[in-house]
């Protein structure tokens, strides 16, 4: 997908079927014959396009002639076969040319929809440098408000756990950790990114994009800090639901264990006055089943004392 926009003198975005100086090009998935068409037009190397539609690009800044390629990694959420939500990241490029604006991604996300529907303040197309500031910013934004979603989830989970302990929460603990692990890795290299940008020359900025640039960086070492924090706490949470979940096994287990010593004490006496000897002790008394039954409750209920007293049940 190709889209066009340019802003115009009051602010306005408009749509454009052409490209033209200071407008905003934004590829989305595209095709070869827009990848071809987007750099012959406006002379930007092919590979500069390319490199931020592989998922596994690592995020940096280069600089060729008068261009600057900037590619970080972005947050999105997916969904599961059960509808549980996943968060990963996933390369973004920028293109900064002298005249031309460009961005690409493998997917849609509402971090350029916010822009395409002027949710964000001050923003034009053909200022180029502040432009890729404030999508810089944006993803930072985005990062806090999927950590706060990770957090939330984290607790609902957690109350699930307390009452039932099932496999089901274990599993979606794990996809949380997967997602604050994809975070923090995504978080850092972009911050490697970002003092690239603050130390080098390699857009050029005046005072205010300074200051916008440093408040992206302070969102950015927020979102590590979280994401570090909240990682550290899911840990803990999973070490402490594992710990409760093998305890409780062995509680069942020693429950069942003590009932069935209890119960093989009658099984016993009854298997002992079963044999056919004539050394059994009342066996020939009348009353020699209710005598059989009563050793029997009498062991049993001695046992069971025994074992409640020492809280086996």
């Amino acid at each position: 997908m190709l889209e066009i926009y340019s802003t115009t003198d009051t602010g306005l975005l408009e749509k454009r079927e052409e490209m033209s100086k200071g407008c905003w090009v934004n590829m989305v998935q595209p095709t070869e014959e827009e990848i071809v068409r987007v750099s012959e037009t406006l002379d930007i190397e092919v590979d500069f396009i390319r490199d931020a539609l592989d998922d596994e690009e690592r995020s940096r800044i280069d600089r060729e002639d008068h261009h600057v390629q900037i590619i970080v990694d972005f947050p999105y959420i997916t969904h599961d076969d059960a509808g549980f939500p996943i968060y990963e990241t996933i390369p973004m490029g920028m293109v900064v040319t002298e005249d031309y604006f460009v961005t690409v991604s493998l997917r849609e996300t509402p971090i350029i929809d916010d822009f395409k529907q002027r949710k964000v303040r001050s923003f034009f197309t053909y200022k180029k440098t502040r432009f890729a500031l404030q999508i810089l910013y944006a993803i930072c934004t985005y990062y806090l408000k999927y950590l706060k979603q990770i957090n939330k989830k984290t607790n609902e989970i957690e109350n699930e756990l307390h009452q039932s302990m099932k496999n089901k929460e274990l599993y979606a603990f794990l996809a949380l950790e997967k997602s604050l692990v994809y975070f923090t890795t995504s978080l850092k290299s972009n911050k490697i990114v970002l003092e690239k940008i603050l130390r080098g020359h390699y857009l050029k900025m005046y005072e205010e994009d300074k200051e916008l640039l440093e408040d992206v960086i302070i969102e950015n070492t927020q979102g590590i800090e979280m994401a570090d924090t909240y990682s550290s706490i899911l840990s803990g949470m999973m070490d402490a639901f594992a710990s409760v979940i093998s305890n409780n096994l062995n509680i069942v287990m020693k429950f069942l264990t003590s009932i069935t010593i209890i119960l093989s004490l009658p099984t016993m006496v009854a298997s002992f006055y079963g044999m056919n000897v004539d050394a059994i002790p009342f066996q020939h008394s009348a009353h020699a089943f209710w005598i059989t039954i009563l050793i029997s409750a009498v062991l049993s209920s001695s046992v069971a004392l025994v074992f409640w007293k020492k809280k086996y049940f």
